[in-house]
């Protein structure tokens, strides 16, 4: 018997435009896209990295909630960043909300879809 799937929208249009969903739910597991440091609530997103890592866990665990599922069920991460100098500075949003957690994780180097973004995170994790 095939899982059902569940896809969770952030109601984003551009969602709709390219085809994707802020998250989907296969069985246990739930894998979140790449989630970028904006305050949804706000549309606002602030000029420095480790604001934009600790926006970016707020709204990876608050779509992991609406999935049955929290940040302590992570267990795979990527990390992208626009310039990897700058990823020591989000190691404190990083251990305070990941430090127990500890979930396989990746950094990479890349360019991001708007000039203001510094940090975009990918999860995958397991229902609770």
């Amino acid at each position: 018997m095939r899982n059902e799937r569940q896809l969770i929208s952030s109601g984003s249009p551009f969602e709709q435009e390219i085809g994707y969903s802020r998250a989907v739910v296969d069985g246990d597991w739930v894998f979140v896209s790449g989630t970028t440091g904006y305050d949804y609530s706000t549309m606002t997103i602030s000029d420095d990295i480790a604001e934009q890592t600790e926006q970016c866990l707020l709204n990876i665990s608050k779509v992991l909630e609406e999935a049955g599922s929290g940040l302590a069920d992570i267990v795979r991460v990527l990390y992208i960043v626009k310039d990897a100098a700058e990823f020591k500075n989000c190691w404190p949003a990083l251990k305070k909300y990941l430090g127990d957690v500890r979930p396989a994780a990746t950094m990479i180097a890349a360019g991001l879809a708007d000039e203001k973004m510094k940090i975009e995170i990918q999860v995958t994790a397991r229902k609770a």
